[in-house]
């Protein structure tokens, strides 16, 4: 009997049928390059006409048994995905709070030079690159929403959806951290990350 006719008859996938095959549960044989079950002749017996068709039943379990085992190792490996992630996100949070917090220090020696030296530059001057150096450090906590997606790999489109559905409620809210420029959605890398953690969460 060909793989796809004994699927048809006892209920099950295809992909089951050649699972069975390559386990040995099922025994084929190879003709011409195509596989066949073989099947054993069944004798008719008071026995078999009791049972009805009981036999049948035993392969729809195994079957079940087996699609439930794969479901289980399948939830086991997206469980250790998820935790992977959420903890490399974590790490990356991490990071940019040492980076933020770098760059505090560093201002704060910037200014002491300042305002310590010899030869200080006029006061208006001063405030004009402070305000420059201070426009371009922020400018480069920004992110925009596409390229946050790309860089953390999320190509997904549910995922893509959810997230920037997130962001323009953040943003409809008034949310600081999230604004909209020439009608791209940016955001601050430190908040674009908690969002993420966030719905990897939920």
């Amino acid at each position: 009997m060909k793989p796809v006719d004994y699927a048809k008859k006892m209920g099950i996938s295809r992909q089951a049928v050649y699972a069975k095959i390559k386990k040995g549960i099922l025994p084929s044989r190879n003709v011409g390059g195509k596989i066949y079950i073989v099947l054993k002749s069944e004798a008719p017996s008071e026995k078999a006409a009791d049972e009805g068709e009981l036999p049948e039943i035993q392969p729809l379990l195994a079957a079940k048994d087996e699609t439930i085992a794969v479901l289980k190792e399948t939830i086991r490996d997206l469980k250790e995905t998820n935790q992977m992630i959420t903890s490399t996100l974590r790490s990356e949070v991490e990071l940019l709070k040492e980076a933020f917090a770098e760059m505090k220090t560093l201002y704060a020696a910037r200014i002491e030079q300042i305002n310590t030296a010899e030869e200080t530059l006029p006061l208006q001057e001063v405030i004009a690159e402070e305000a420059g150096e201070a426009e371009d450090a922020e400018e480069d906590t920004w992110i925009t929403l596409e390229k946050f997606l790309a860089e953390q790999g999320i190509r997904k489109k549910k995922q893509r959806e959810r997230f920037t559905k997130k962001t323009k409620k953040l943003y409809k809210k008034g949310d600081t951290a999230v604004e909209k420029k020439k009608g791209a959605y940016r955001l601050k890398a430190e908040r674009a990350v908690e969002i993420l953690l966030g719905l990897k969460e939920s």
